[in-house]
């Protein structure tokens, strides 16, 4: 049986720099894309419309990508390495493009083509990863992956706001009631400095990993399984990826299937925590209302429809929005925060969970990302709210590198693409119905406050940290 060789520090970062781009490219999502749909005249209420990207992409790309590289072997490039280099240069065209848009539906559309590049590089890569370590070096690569992760986003969000600082002009600023409407139609020119630093990020940090990391060469074996089913009429080697999801779910070891109801719970807890962080804000920090906020859209509307505004309407208008945008840019610190501690604390996870076992630190931090949910609506003070933001930047650093550690030790080598395709898809579906429930929940049961969707978001991740007690890292797994 072959054994994989081990690997020293640089090589194993080497082999994870790529990352660093592809989490870039996300961070540019969670921060300024959807501001970037409303500078393009977007509504607010079509937002989770215009962002069906992700989820369909991430449900439909990665398990079919992750199933053909499992097939695929390129002398000089491996297995995995043309499929994240493909979606590196996706990315990075798409990213350079981005703040050209001048229609909504233009910017509608490279976000689609955006997400296909990204979700053509995260599941081969994460695949990779598990392709070159041995099973004592699955926790600490997927750990540095997480470093990455921390590093990537946390630039990302910190770009958007350094450059807002640096090169935002308020001299040009429109007042809240401009009726020329320059502001709503057009991106400010400082947002395009953080897409070209995406854009150049994508692609140098991948081309940085294929020419540093060579993949490991299949076996004699191997390569002649790859050739016979190369040599497969055309038909069926595109049926056979579909083919291959489907036996995979199938013959999904016990671990998966229990991760995944954790996962449910963890990640619709986590797409509520991004969707209602800055209204939660509003309302816990600066008192605003629903019925504020319909004021302000209502004084809004009438002034760019060439309306009169009273003296005291504009005055109101104006004291909510600058409270709005502070809360915006509160968001903006804790979500740097949280990242920038996933960064810090990712690789010293790796001896602990190596002491204590991954099941434990997994379940520790679904506990504290709860608890952290529960501070937050009681915490008026800027600089206080980042503590439950440490807690929340521990417990992501584990999601993000512990599960994928522990599926990677149960799952065969000769499918390690397709399942952590599979593992993909059980985050995907949480969003699905996430977006789809949390509507009417949240509007009907938590009386459209949007403390209580938080608040409801932590149960959710205690109920998730209950679940993975369940979890049995033992042989009736494999």
């Amino acid at each position: 049986m072959f054994k994989k060789p081990r690997l020293n520090f640089w090589q194993i970062w080497n082999m994870n720099v790529g990352f660093f781009g592809i989490q870039f490219s996300f961070g540019l999502q969670q921060t300024a894309v959807n501001p970037i749909f409303s500078f393009l005249g977007a509504d607010h209420a079509d937002l989770p419309i215009l962002n069906l990207a992700g989820p369909v992409t991430g449900l439909i790309i990665q398990p079919i990508i992750g199933a053909i590289s499992d097939k695929t072997w390129i002398p000089g490039w491996g297995r995995r390495k043309p499929f994240f280099m493909i979606g590196a240069i996706l990315a990075s065209l798409c990213l350079f493009a981005f703040p050209y848009s001048s229609e909504l539906w233009f910017a509608v559309g490279l976000l689609w083509i955006l997400d296909v590049g990204n979700n053509t590089a995260m599941e081969p890569y994460r695949a990779f990863v598990g392709d070159k370590l041995a099973d004592d070096q699955l926790t600490y690569g997927f750990q540095m992956q997480s470093l990455f992760v921390g590093a990537g986003i946390t630039l990302a969000n910190f770009s958007i706001f350094m450059f807002q600082d640096w090169f935002s002009d308020p001299g040009v600023s429109s007042s809240i009631c401009d009726p020329t409407g320059e502001t709503v139609s057009s991106i400010p020119t400082w947002v395009y400095y953080s897409f070209f630093l995406g854009a150049i990020a994508s692609i140098v940090t991948t081309v940085w990993t294929v020419l540093t990391t060579p993949a490991i060469p299949p076996s004699e074996k191997q390569l002649a399984e790859l050739k016979e089913f190369n040599s497969k009429p055309f038909g069926t080697r595109i049926s056979e990826p579909f083919k291959e999801i489907v036996g995979a779910i199938g013959d999904m070891p016990k671990l998966l299937k229990d991760l995944s109801l954790v996962y449910l719970f963890q990640w619709y807890a986590l797409f509520i925590y991004w969707q209602f962080i800055t209204p939660m804000l509003r309302r816990s920090m600066f008192g605003i209302s629903n019925e504020d906020i319909t004021k302000l859209e209502g004084i809004k509307e009438t002034c760019m429809a060439g309306g009169d505004i009273i003296p005291a309407d504009l005055g109101f208008a104006e004291r909510i929005q600058n409270m709005s945008e502070q809360a915006l840019a509160q968001t903006g610190l804790m979500n740097g925060t949280y990242n920038f501690v996933t960064m810090i604390v990712a690789l010293a996870l790796v001896p602990i969970a190596a002491k204590v076992g991954n099941k434990l630190v997994y379940v520790t931090s679904l506990f504290l990302t709860g608890i952290a949910m529960f501070m937050l609506p009681f915490i008026q003070d800027q600089w206080l709210l980042l503590f439950p933001m440490i807690l929340f930047g521990i417990g992501w650093a584990t999601m993000m590198g512990v599960p994928y550690s522990m599926v990677s030790k149960v799952i065969p080598q000769e499918r390690r693409g397709v399942y952590m395709g599979i593992v993909n898809m059980m985050i995907v579906i949480p969003m699905f119905i996430q977006t789809l429930s949390f509507g009417p929940i949240v509007k009907h049961l938590l009386n459209d406050n949007p403390i209580n969707a938080i608040l409801f978001a932590g149960t959710s991740f205690l109920i998730a940290g209950f679940l993975a007690l369940r979890l049995k890292v033992s042989n009736q797994y494999l």
